[in-house]
């Protein structure tokens, strides 16, 4: 029986590495040992950026009810707090869109806010 060398899968493997690191700069994107400790480096980086993206995205739409809020003479808790006694479930990234592009609805709620208080 004829010996399989491993040739075949071994370039495969060292070529998908390398299409992974394209665009990389200098030896990171030529020679394979740096171009894979480069791509898992930036798989942990685009980990840890989609758990990011979630927390920053929140913060912004807090903020944004906030900035609104203070408008309408409340702060962001006592808002929130109404919102929740007067059993309006809108979640914070609608709340947000709502504050930036229809101010007179956003008026109304807090209006809603403040009564169930």
């Amino acid at each position: 029986m004829a010996r399989i060398k491993g040739a075949l899968m071994t370039r495969k493997r060292r070529n998908k590495m390398l299409k992974a690191a394209k665009g990389y700069w200098g030896a990171k994107s030529k020679h394979f040992k740096m171009a894979k400790q480069a791509v898992m480096k930036s798989g942990n980086y685009a980990y840890i950026g989609r758990k990011q993206k979630k927390r920053d995205f929140r913060r912004l739409w807090i903020a944004r009810i906030s900035a609104q809020c203070k408008v309408n003479g409340m702060n962001y808790s006592t808002f929130m707090h109404g919102l929740k006694q007067a059993g309006i479930g809108l979640n914070r990234k609608m709340l947000a869109e709502i504050a930036v592009a229809d101010k007179a609805a956003f008026a109304d709620l807090a209006e809603k806010a403040k009564a169930a208080l």
